[in-house]
């Protein structure tokens, strides 16, 4: 379930909700009992790694070579992929 922020606008209380997509948007502050309206957050989408693109979703379908001759996933520790780079 998605994770919606509110923010009073009696008393400035910034609070989240965990909620359906099919639940009201709240209506009430849990301090003071004021309005509220949701606000617009960032997203905690992030990629990390090391070619998730090229390990499985680039044309040619097959991982992408590294400088030391190997592929990418294999010379991650590798001296001489260190040395090249």
């Amino acid at each position: 379930m998605p994770m919606y922020e509110y923010r009073c606008d009696a008393c400035g209380l910034v609070f989240e909700a965990r909620q359906k997509f099919s639940d009201a948007p709240l209506s009430q502050c849990p301090e003071c009992k004021g309005p509220v309206h949701k606000l617009i957050s960032q997203s905690a989408f992030a990629l990390k790694g090391g070619g998730w693109y090229n390990q499985g979703y680039s044309s040619s379908g097959k991982p992408a070579a590294c400088s030391a001759g190997g592929t990418e996933a294999s010379c991650a520790g590798c001296p001489k992929a260190a040395s090249n780079a």
